[in-house]
């Protein structure tokens, strides 16, 4: 009996450890002290290109330089980036987040063109936004899915695109912005295509084209990077999102550290440098979104 005793201890103190995250969220002192800023990215449209470069390369670039420190690249993938910046692995389980196991932390801070979404800001705290988005739907050129008559209604808008949905093939990403679930297309009676976890979002767009499904959903900024590089071989058919928005995603117990970002990403919307780089990586976002990069909507 003594035996089975100090066996079953052993096993609720080795539960304990797992559920121990093996590496620490630093905060602004310690990334000072320890000379080096950890980016996690996730190679995504112009964000971060997967080679080294994209606007959220630069700018987090550029925020490592404000703080004196080091830069580092930390290549991840929508499977563990949660888990990678808070020591927890994380995923939506229906309006929540569900946290998984353990993990180490290898990352400060998270940007790759990160959308807001409220089960997310249940794992990690947001920066001011960065960029905007939304959720387009996204046909092949040879589809007889017609882009809707916009009736300055985004409300009305979405329901006009989900009304032409039933039977048609869908594609959708879980766990990402693209999740179907966020937007009630179980409603729609469309035949939702779920994609591998191993599938990036930029990957989308070539599986249509592949004839892998007549539509799929996209947002915003890879949609206008998919018109620029397949022109004429897709259409965007209309919204079924409202107006979202992009962000840096830091850990919850790292305060400091998000707040000097902030400062850091305010002044340079102030002074015109971030436009800049918006500019180099998205030049046709000004046309959809003038007012989001308004210098004077910048407090």
């Amino acid at each position: 009996m003594k035996k089975i005793r100090v066996i079953n201890l052993l096993v609720a103190l080795f539960g304990i450890v797992l559920l121990i995250p093996a590496g620490n969220a630093r905060d602004l002192q310690d990334i000072r002290r320890d000379g080096v800023l950890r980016h996690l990215a996730i190679p995504y449209a112009n964000f971060y290109t997967g080679r080294g470069d994209g606007l959220d390369v630069e700018l987090i670039r550029g925020f490592a330089r404000e703080l004196g420190v080091r830069y580092e690249l930390v290549e991840t993938d929508w499977q563990h980036v949660f888990g990678d910046l808070t020591g927890r692995h994380a995923k939506r389980n229906g309006k929540d987040a569900q946290l998984l196991e353990a993990t180490p932390v290898r990352g400060d801070l998270v940007a790759n063109g990160m959308t807001i979404l409220d089960w997310r800001s249940q794992v990690v705290a947001f920066s001011d936004p960065t960029f905007p988005s939304g959720v387009w739907l996204v046909a092949r050129a040879d589809s007889d899915l017609s882009p809707i008559v916009p009736a300055n209604d985004i409300a009305e808008d979405i329901r006009q695109v989900k009304a032409m949905l039933a039977g048609r093939t869908v594609l959708a990403l879980p766990n990402t912005c693209l999740d179907p679930g966020l937007y009630q297309m179980d409603a729609t009676g469309a035949d939702i295509r779920l994609q591998p976890r191993g599938r990036k979002l930029n990957e989308m767009v070539p599986a249509i084209i592949n004839q892998d499904a007549e539509s799929t959903l996209l947002d915003v900024p890879d949609a206008l990077i998919a018109m620029e590089r397949w022109p004429g071989q897709i259409k965007v058919v209309g919204p079924v999102s409202g107006q979202q928005r992009m962000a840096v995603a830091f850990p919850k117990d790292s305060p400091e550290l998000r707040a000097a970002f902030n400062d850091y990403l305010q002044r340079i919307r102030r002074d015109g440098s971030y436009n800049l780089l918006v500019k180099k990586y998205y030049p046709g976002v000004f046309r959809y979104f003038s007012d989001f990069f308004a210098q004077s909507d910048v407090r």
